[in-house]
Parts: C-alpha cells; structure tokens; sequence
C-alpha cells in the first residue's frame, strides 16, 4: 500500500529534506544516527537552527511559532526529520510544558516562557514521577503549601530525564490533601533547578549511562505567579501533557531508520548461498515490524492534530503501546545483526568492531524503558479498553 502525495505535499517534503540534510552540520546528523549525541550541546544547537527556520514548534499556537499544518504535514516533519538524523527538538519543551503554557498560561507566563523554550534558551526537565508515584500518578505525594507570595515545596521526584542539564523544571505537587479524589487537589509549577532546596542525584541505567536523576525538594519557596493556570486543576494540565507525549513516544521515524540500518547491516552478513537478509525466518520478522509500521503511520495520521482543544486524545495511548513495541523489535533486530560483535562496550576504535555494532547493545537495554514511561504498555492497554473500546 502506497500513499499518494499531493504536489503541494511533495514540495512540503523535499523543502524538509533539503532543510534537515544542508542545515544541521553532517557530523551532528551523524553522531544522531549512532546514538552518540553530545550533550547539550548538540541538541541546542539543532534545535536553535530548526527554530531559526520555523520548525522547532509547530504543534504549538500559530501566535507562539507553531503552523497551521495539516496532519499529514506534522506527521513528515517528524519522520522526515528522524529519517534524516536531525535530532528531535528537546520534547521537554516543545512536546510538554510549552504546549501546557500556550494552552493553560496566562499571558505573563506566555510571554515570559513561551519564546526563550522554542529556542531552548531555557532547558526543562518533567517532575511527575515518584517513588511511590509512576504509572499510578495520582497517588504523588510531593505537597505544596502556599505561604504568601510562594508555595513551599517538599518531596521526590524520579526518572528526570537529562535534569543534569536542565535551567527550569515542571513539576506536579499536591496543594489539597484534603481533596476528595486523588486527581483533584495537584498544582502544575515551574521552578529554576537552582532554586535553595532543589538537589539533584544521578540513577545509572542498565547500559551503563547517567540518562535519569532524582530531584529533592526541601522546603523549597516557588513564586506563587509560577503556577500554571489555576491552582487544584494540575490534573487536567498533566492529562493533556501525557497525551503529547505519549503521541510523540511512537517515534516512527526513528523506527524505520533503524530498520533501514537493520536491513543494510543483514545484507552484508553471508548465510549460506545468500544473505542474512535472504533468510526466510529472518525476512519474515523483518516485515513483521514494517507492516506494523505502516499501520501505526495510518493511525498516526488520524490521531495527529486533534488535540487542538486541549482535550487529551484517548488513541494517543495505541500509539504509545504500538510504537514501544515496535522500537523494541527494531533494536532486538539490529542486535541479533550484530551478533558476537554486540558484546564489546565503548571499547572506541581500538578493536575490530564497528560502531554500529557496539552501540547495538545498549541502545536494545536503553529501549526497554519505553514500555514503562509515559505511562506503562498495562496502563495503556486499560485506558484503550474503558475509553476506546468501552469494556
């Protein structure tokens, strides 16, 4: 199956193209494509060229940089962008608190936070998660207590992705212990992570990196006028941030790149009269996953945009079940690819292995965490049945 492009999306995508591969310096592109990005740096300077052409932000309001694209449109601006090895602008900022500020803000916070996070003059890190509070988010217990012009924060966030390098963070805490359902009674705040109280500890992943930290507030005073929206309503903020983020998570882009890597990798390797790729077992698992992603694109296409009023996108969580799985197929492919040559861990130049091979392994270790954030594949599979299904 095909899809036909209109002229007028043909010149949409070769004006992408031309953008992503000419624009954003080769050797960034390529440091993207092997997993081995240089942060921040690389990502500020992406994004910031991205945004100079308009690109970083289109999902936002028209007002705040965002486009008046069609689905289809958004959809090529991402895998076209994935495709191309461009990395994907800080989602943090432009996929999670920017559109909850353009949404729920007010004008004060629009002005003041709306610029500086598409250019990513300012680097954001999420603080929703807890010890005790991951995919049963609701049950946070971090407290904000409201003491004249500041709300006094104590608690613990987990899993902030890249807070190392993060100016400001987002954070849910509750502001009525007393209210009569767990949802009711949380706050959305914004804080500098420099602010007195805030610290910062590393958790070392399974592949050995320093991707996540927690953060501990203790007594930690936040400018009242840093709250988003009106104070108790942070439920249905997080609500409409969750389903951004979980659209996002499919990541088909990224998925057919490593697929297209996986391909090219099993025609070089020699199996009998023919190739890994000739494989008949093997063949068949590879379009396994390429089907799969056709028909997450299709779904991809009608989810995309509809999410306009602010109201969360119940489909949004099939993309998120569907695109984990995927990208955990695709990064166990390229493994079994590798094969012996998967073993050697940042072991650089110095030996017989290429790159590729080497950084198949922790990206496959890496890629296990998609199924549990975001909201895990279980509670997906739970909202798709109340809300789609209706079971």
């Amino acid at each position: 199956m095909k899809l036909a492009l209109s002229d007028e999306d043909v010149a949409f995508r070769d004006e992408l193209r031309r953008i992503y591969t000419t624009e954003i310096p080769a050797d960034l592109r390529e440091r993207a494509k092997e997993g081995s990005l240089r942060y921040p740096d690389d990502l500020v300077t992406s994004q910031r060229i991205l945004h100079k052409h308009g690109l970083a932000v289109p999902n936002w309001p028209v007002e705040w940089g965002g486009k008046d694209w069609t689905p289809l449109q958004r959809q090529m601006w991402l895998d076209e962008m994935q495709l191309a090895g461009v990395p994907e602008p800080l989602p943090f900022n432009t996929k999670m608190v920017g559109p909850v500020i353009a949404q729920f803000g007010s004008q004060e916070l629009k002005e003041r936070f709306l610029p500086p996070t598409a250019n990513l003059d300012i680097w954001w890190c999420q603080g929703f998660s807890e010890p005790e509070a991951g995919s049963d988010l609701a049950s946070l217990r971090t407290t904000a207590v409201r003491d004249g012009d500041s709300y006094v924060v104590n608690g613990q966030k987990t899993w902030t992705t890249l807070g190392q390098y993060a100016d400001w963070i987002f954070l849910l805490a509750r502001t009525d212990p007393n209210a009569p359902k767990r949802q009711a009674g949380i706050s959305f705040l914004l804080a500098r992570m420099d602010t007195p109280g805030i610290t910062l500890r590393p958790i070392k992943l399974i592949d050995g990196s320093y991707e996540v930290n927690e953060v501990f507030f203790e007594d930690v005073r936040v400018p009242a006028d840093q709250l988003v929206g009106e104070e108790n309503q942070g439920w249905t903020y997080a609500k409409f941030l969750l389903g951004n983020e979980r659209t996002g998570i499919a990541r088909i882009g990224n998925t057919k790149l490593w697929m297209s890597q996986v391909k090219e990798r099993a025609a070089e390797i020699r199996v009998g009269g023919g190739s890994l790729l000739d494989d008949p077992l093997f063949a068949a698992r590879v379009a396994e996953v390429e089907n799969g992603l056709l028909a997450l694109e299709l779904t991809q296409m009608r989810v995309s945009g509809s999410e306009a009023d602010g109201k969360p996108n119940p489909a949004s969580s099939i993309l998120k079940l569907r695109g984990s799985q995927l990208q955990q197929a695709a990064t166990e492919l390229l493994v079994e690819v590798a094969g012996p040559a998967a073993l050697p861990f940042e072991a650089g130049d110095d030996i017989d292995v290429p790159r590729w091979a080497q950084e198949a392994a922790p990206r496959y270790l890496n890629y296990r965490k998609t199924s549990i954030y975001g909201g895990t594949n279980e509670i997906q599979r739970t909202i798709i049945a109340s809300t789609i299904l209706g079971l």
